[in-house]
């Protein structure tokens, strides 16, 4: 167990359920199936888990857009999702964007490719510039 991690306990058991869902289904399938799976486990081993989280992106105090994250576990992980044959720098940007725009501290890249691969992704709320 991770609990020396911020947020270890809760990554831990979600990175558990990745592998369950991953080592049942395999990869090839569409990212949206990932998802309600992912969904799924996740609340069967009782976490807290939101769907689709919407995240407005400010810009002078002036909302210029909208991200869409795929789920918040615990009110403190977010977790993107993908299933593509790697990960690149991309995908992790995407995942730092969102956690800048919110106050979650921790990120969680969970990849459903060839074979399966995650990244951890920490943005401490110290370091966001909040005007």
């Amino acid at each position: 167990m991770n609990t020396d991690l911020k947020h270890g306990l809760v990554t831990d058991k979600i990175l558990r359920v990745f592998y369950e869902v991953y080592n049942e289904l395999g990869h090839g399938f569409l990212e949206s199936v990932y998802h309600r799976s992912l969904v799924v486990a996740l609340e069967t081993v009782g976490l807290n888990v939101c769907s689709r989280i919407r995240i407005p992106v400010w810009f002078r105090g002036t909302q210029v857009g909208q991200f869409e994250a795929d789920i918040l576990v615990e009110n403190c992980v977010l977790l993107e999702l993908k299933a593509v044959r790697t990960l690149d720098s991309s995908h992790r940007a995407q995942l730092l964007n969102y956690l800048r725009a919110t106050d979650v501290e921790v990120g969680l890249l969970l990849n459903f490719g060839e074979k399966p691969e995650f990244k951890r992704v920490i943005l401490d709320n110290l370091r966001k510039i909040r005007k």
